[in-house]
């Protein structure tokens, strides 16, 4: 995970780790197409011995200072975000520059040839070629570092809306319904209650970061179960959920406000009322799942997208650009289909 640092402002920002992959690959790409330029410029007279050893060259120095920003990625979060990264470029123009040196020295003690007879000139060049490369690295980390945290910020915040979004006819009718039950069916009131208190607690717990694929489901089928009882005949539900990995870890509050919303503009503005269909398949690079219900002929084309939107961006956040959110109509139903990676051997 990145490593914090705080703004001056006292806001929490990440720096990137440095260790990972993709600034390991940065580097090395940078590093490489200088060398690249370098040789495909006008008065370039780079052979290709000095070119692969210009490659192999810059090549060791990005690896080495991808190495010591590494290391030093924990001691530099204790910096404001600014110093950190200022930090950060000063040490890498330092790196450069020893390493220069030390190369440029070798190599005049040996007498190969490889490197430019001024070894000052080799030097400062190579360390000012670094800084600049080095600030514009650095600066656009920087500010992958906080549109990431803006992202988190962003999740967070709608993740903590769609826990205060209960609908305040869904909580009196719900309570009307228990209280209807409690001398008919005290069997069925308790169970309603009790998902109640379920759907209650996934929906006000601020704690909660994440949650399982098996506890989204069966949390749908609280919803479900709750409004079967008030609805009657007119709610049916159809189930067809294949071999899905139930341990994947998902955002909470997942499927039941799709499966709210394909109840509350499929289901009740009819009459006759509907199906709402279920649907769970994994595919050759995660799972799919679909939510489809009917769609009443009056029905606006374009739906309330709030709760379509807030889970396509908190999946969004929890899987990166792997995951995604899909609506489509066709043959007189609403589908939204839910597409989520699954991680190798789970």
């Amino acid at each position: 995970m990145p490593e914090r640092a705080t703004r001056d402002s006292g806001e929490p920002v990440m720096l990137p780790q440095f260790c990972g992959l993709p600034a390991v690959f940065a580097l090395l790409l940078v590093a490489e197409l200088v060398v690249l330029i370098a040789a495909l410029a006008p008065d370039s007279h780079m052979s290709f011995r000095t070119f692969t050893t210009a490659s192999a060259f810059a090549a060791w120095l990005a690896l080495l200072s991808a190495l010591m920003l590494c290391k030093l990625t924990p001691v530099l979060a204790h910096w404001p975000a600014r110093t950190g990264y200022m930090l950060a470029c000063l040490l890498l123009v330092a790196l450069v520059a020893f390493a220069t040196l030390l190369v440029g020295w070798l190599d005049h003690s040996i007498g190969m040839g490889l490197t430019p007879a001024s070894l000052l000139r080799f030097v400062l060049g190579n360390a000012a070629l670094a800084a600049l490369l080095g600030a514009a690295l650095l600066r656009y980390f920087y500010v992958l570092a906080e549109w990431r945290a803006r992202l988190a910020a962003v999740a967070r915040a709608q993740f903590e809306a769609l826990q205060a979004r209960i609908r305040p006819h869904f909580l009196f009718n719900s309570m009307n319904t228990v209280a209807a039950l409690v001398r008919v069916d005290p069997a069925a009131a308790e169970r309603t209650v009790e998902d109640l208190t379920e759907l209650f607690r996934a929906a006000l717990g601020a704690d909660q970061r994440s949650s399982t694929l098996a506890e989204e489901l069966a949390l749908a089928d609280r919803y479900l179960a709750i409004e079967q009882l008030r609805l009657g005949e007119r709610l049916r539900v159809e189930r067809d959920l294949g071999e899905l990995p139930q341990a994947l870890e998902v955002p909470p509050l997942l499927l039941q406000p799709l499966v709210e919303n394909a109840v509350y503009h499929g289901i009740q503005p009819l009459r006759e009322g509907g199906t709402v269909r279920i649907r769970g398949w994994r595919t050759p690079d995660g799972v799919r799942i679909e939510i489809s219900n009917p769609m009443p002929a009056e029905a606006p084309v374009r739906r309330n997208g709030h709760a379509q939107e807030n889970v396509r961006r908190r999946i969004a956040f929890h899987f990166g650009a792997r995951a995604g959110l899909e609506t489509a109509t066709a043959e007189g139903r609403y589908r939204v289909t839910v597409h989520l990676p699954v991680p190798p051997g789970a």
